[in-house]
């Protein structure tokens, strides 16, 4: 199994406000990500990119997974982004709009050269009509270890902007075969996928209904905007106490000596295969990785 890490909830901050990052120290959040692109008005990016890459260099959050989202390398910051942000060591380096695998390829051909450590690895935000079109070729960049890539986010607003479909409806209907196709190539390519972000932040059960959506269409977490969304995406999209406990439960019957050689069993009323142990495995491993980072 590959490592797991908890990505329930990956807050979005503004690079820009020293403030906010500081309360972000204290945020139950799994991944706090640091945003130099919309979070960074364009007369104060050199600044706050060097203000950011301080902070992230000064390992100020803790046991949280740290992630930075630099402009787009064809806009006139994002090479200078990279340049600065690699040395610093941030968990994730966010890439935005990438439309195609070539990018991801000549980012991984930078972070080495850059003095980006090795366990900085690289997100990829998928947000045009290309990257959904060519969603499995950006996911499989994946195989290729000098690209490090290691998850997927969707960015829903710029998705509606360039479809020109509807947000805000109910189920997100026309946006639905779009966000399955990014979490089938996840899944293909054994790398994590993240949900969107819901604007309305004060509407706490609509927000809650995106996560539970969501959470049952495999996606690994929520990109928040708010730190009022933060337990909600951390209840939705952790395992419950009831699942880890049914979990242990099929992990211990497939031990048992008279099921250890067998492929089926009978538990609690229904059939269930290896491939539930399987799955049982990595519910207690991301509830061990949770507890530990709660620590």
């Amino acid at each position: 199994m590959t490592e797991i890490r908890p990505r329930r909830s990956v807050l979005a901050m503004p690079g820009s406000n020293p403030r906010v990052l500081e309360k972000a120290r204290g945020l139950p959040t799994d991944v706090v990500m640091i945003d130099l692109e919309d979070g960074v008005a364009p007369d104060v990016k050199a600044e706050g990119r060097d203000a950011v890459a301080a902070t992230v260099a000064s390992r100020p959050f803790g046991r949280r997974e740290v992630a930075v989202r630099i402009n787009g390398l064809d806009s006139p910051w994002g090479e200078a982004d990279l340049a600065r942000i690699a040395p610093a060591g941030p968990d994730a380096i966010v890439i935005p709009k990438v439309s195609g695998p070539d990018a991801l390829v000549a980012v991984g051909s930078r972070l080495r050269r850059l003095g980006a450590p090795d366990h900085t690895r690289v997100w990829a935000m998928i947000e045009t009509p290309l990257a959904i079109l060519h969603i499995a070729e950006i996911a499989s960049a994946a195989r290729d270890v000098d690209t490090r890539l290691s998850c997927l986010l969707v960015g829903p607003n710029d998705l509606a902007k360039t479809s020109r479909v509807r947000l805000g409806v109910p189920g997100r209907p026309a946006l639905m075969p779009w966000l399955m196709n990014v979490v089938m190539a996840a899944r293909a390519y054994e790398i994590d996928v993240i949900d969107g972000i819901y604007n309305a932040f004060r509407d706490e059960s609509g927000f809650r209904a995106e996560c539970e959506q969501g959470r049952d269409s495999g996606f690994d977490g929520k990109m928040l905007i708010h730190p009022g969304q933060i337990a909600t995406a951390n209840e939705l999209f952790g395992p419950s106490e009831a699942e880890i406990e049914e979990a242990r439960a099929i992990i211990a019957v497939f031990t048992e000596p008279e099921n250890r050689t067998r492929g089926a069993i009978a538990f609690r009323g229904r059939m269930i295969e290896r491939l539930h142990a399987v799955e049982a495995s990595r519910i207690v491993a991301l509830a061990d990785a949770i507890a530990a980072r709660a620590a």
